[in-house]
């Protein structure tokens, strides 16, 4: 029987002089004191992983990413992960909440960096060896300053996140040079709305409607932003939450379909093979078989 693929936050974790909305660890010392990590689960915060050391890979909402010394991963609230990693693994780790980066900065959003903004950007970076220098150093402070108590700590580490999410964002990515702010911002808009609704509302002149928009400006955004229709970006959150259901939830392809919104049973295989190029109960076998 399959297990309900688990979400957990912060305090899940061995938090230090905190009141559960702030994690920073070394890597290595991290995963030996939290063995779920090794298995799929999701999160309800900010995380952020960077590797220095080992070897491995790490899986993230369906796609392997092997793992070296300079990668870095910043994962959304909601994304599923898990990894197999060496043993002489090493690096940092941190993660938040949402409502502790924002109430460190006044005139800044989590939101504001392309990494988060989007769901369509990528979960991993290649830092080079001056960004992996400055990263390093950053989250080093980070780990030193958890574990203490001096005057202004927190104020250190909202400092000290900032830095390291700086540095990201200039990691060279296809969102990140996106000129047009005002069609990153109704990107953004549209995929909230998306995560919101995407179970009840399968249509682009739906969305297109609460955005005060029409459908074809709505694609031009899409298109424009990130190389993709509007109706792909509804259909590729459908897809994943549908993999994520038939690997961890106990529901059958057909109740599956139905929490999804789909009540002819047909119509979902048939919208699931469309998207991933097998049915579902064929995803489900093959994906068994190479993990």
């Amino acid at each position: 029987m399959k297990n309900e693929l688990p979400i957990y936050s912060i305090n899940k974790f061995e938090i230090v002089n905190n009141e559960g909305d702030f994690y920073s660890n070394y890597l290595n010392k991290h995963v030996k004191s939290h063995h779920f990590t090794n298995f799929p689960h999701k999160h309800d915060f900010f995380l952020v992983i960077l590797f220095t050391q080992g070897r491995g890979k790490h899986e993230v909402d369906f796609e392997t990413f092997n793992i070296e010394e300079g990668y870095i991963f910043v994962l959304k609230p909601g994304q599923m992960h898990y990894w197999e990693l060496s043993d002489d693994v090493d690096g940092f780790v941190f993660f938040h909440s949402k409502e502790f980066f924002d109430k460190g900065f006044f005139s800044l959003s989590i939101q504001d960096f392309h990494f988060y903004h989007s769901f369509q950007g990528a979960p991993c970076f290649k830092l080079n060896k001056n960004q992996l220098n400055k990263v390093k150093f950053s989250m080093n402070e980070l780990v030193t300053e958890y574990v203490k108590n001096d005057f202004f700590k927190w104020q250190k580490i909202h400092s000290l996140i900032l830095l390291v999410y700086i540095e990201i964002s200039r990691v060279k990515t296809s969102v990140g040079t996106i000129k047009n702010q005002t069609y990153l911002t109704k990107l953004r808009t549209f995929e909230d709305l998306i995560e919101e609704n995407f179970k009840s509302e399968k249509f682009v002149k739906e969305y297109a409607f609460k955005l005060n928009i029409t459908e074809k400006h709505l694609n031009r955004v899409t298109k424009s932003c990130i190389g993709k229709t509007s109706t792909q970006l509804i259909s590729e959150r459908i897809i994943l939450e549908a993999k994520r259901m038939l690997l961890y939830s106990k529901l059958n392809v057909t109740q599956i379909g139905e929490e999804l919104g789909y009540y002819d049973n047909s119509y979902f295989v048939r919208f699931f093979k469309k998207n991933v190029g097998m049915t579902p109960l064929t995803f489900l076998g093959k994906y068994k078989v190479l993990n």
